[in-house]
């Protein structure tokens, strides 16, 4: 068993009296998205953590839906197979750019509670408690990504929200095979179900044991939620039976969030930032991301050299290169 816990064959091949070693690494299904070979698509083609997800992403738009469909999609599908990153309790952005040259964005970040204070996370004597911002309740925001999706889609989808929602609903339900890469996760809850109970609970068998790689991982409670949001759209996460669930559980552990904080959570469609850089065109997520200011401003600065004639990856190209982001990211540090 190698360090990275992958099994892995040898094949070892003679030539000249000297050993070629060949390590093969061996991969499922699910360690094979990460590889490095490229994949070649000339209609459409959906990227994301997971390959299930992907495949999700993929079939709708074999279905007619369009970009926006099969984000939705793809992002619900993720809640269900890749619950350390993507998932309905959290929040994001999206950029779109559609082939009529139309271009939006969607800020869907999660919000502080009202209940919030700006001192919260301080000690008695004014130090910054790392633990309390990151594992208690009250350190959990409103989250965005239900009504951000759902926004999304009434502005710019096509096929029926439902039919989006459904492939998320079969993986809960029917459940599907836990990869290398999911079971880490699963080894981080063992080490911390007593933190995290109620994970524990979902992901872990009996709540204790580590589900083994191949095995069937089911979600019942998440396919009721994702049922509720797909009768209900945003109103079947943020008001109803999981907005109870949701308050309550905050009531229970110390949780800032509740009713009205899920009730006037709204995500955004705003204008994206726009700049150039040697005539093209960039278009990038306005704040509170930083992302595309960011961007915009490193360009600006690099316009200012012949990076051609530096010769690409050279030792200036690369010092400038550096020194232009280091710029951009302390006016960011600053400024936002």
């Amino acid at each position: 068993m190698n360090p990275l816990n992958r099994p892995v064959f040898s094949i070892k091949y003679v030539w000249k009296a000297s050993f070629l070693i060949m390590l093969l690494v061996w991969a499922d299904s699910g360690y094979a998205q990460h590889g490095r070979t490229p994949v070649q698509a000339t209609k459409g083609m959906v990227v994301s953590e997971h390959f299930l997800a992907s495949q999700v992403g993929n079939e709708i738009l074999k279905q007619g839906g369009n970009a926006v469909d099969a984000t939705v999609a793809t992002a619900l599908a993720l809640a269900v197979t890749y619950p350390s990153a993507g998932n309905i309790g959290g929040g994001g952005f999206m950029l779109y750019h559609g082939a009529d040259g139309h271009k939006t964005s969607f800020n869907f970040r999660e919000k502080a509670p009202l209940a919030a204070e700006t001192e919260m996370f301080l000690d008695e004597n004014g130090n910054l408690q790392e633990n309390r911002r990151r594992e208690f309740p009250s350190a959990v925001g409103v989250p965005g990504t239900v009504s951000g999706l759902f926004l999304a889609h009434q502005k710019l989808g096509s096929l029926p929200w439902a039919d989006l929602v459904e492939p998320a609903i079969r993986l809960a339900e029917e459940g599907f095979e836990v990869t290398w890469n999911l079971q880490r996760f699963l080894y981080f809850l063992e080490e911390n179900r007593e933190t995290y109970p109620s994970s524990a609970k979902a992901f872990l068998k009996n709540g204790k044991e580590v589900i083994g790689v191949g095995d069937i991982l089911q979600q019942p409670d998440l396919a009721m939620t994702l049922r509720r949001i797909q009768r209900d759209g945003a109103d079947g996460f943020y008001k109803g039976e999981t907005a109870r669930l949701f308050v309550e559980f905050m009531q229970k552990n110390g949780g800032l969030i509740d009713y009205k904080d899920l009730e006037t959570y709204e995500a955004q469609e705003l204008p994206p930032i726009e700049g150039q850089y040697r005539g093209y065109g960039i278009y990038g997520m306005p704040p509170p991301s930083s992302g595309g200011v960011t961007l915009v401003e490193m360009l600006n600065i690099l316009e200012g050299f012949d990076l051609a004639k530096m010769g690409h990856n050279s030792s200036m190209y690369l010092h400038v290169l550096t020194e232009a982001m280091r710029r951009a990211y302390a006016d960011r540090a600053l400024n936002l």
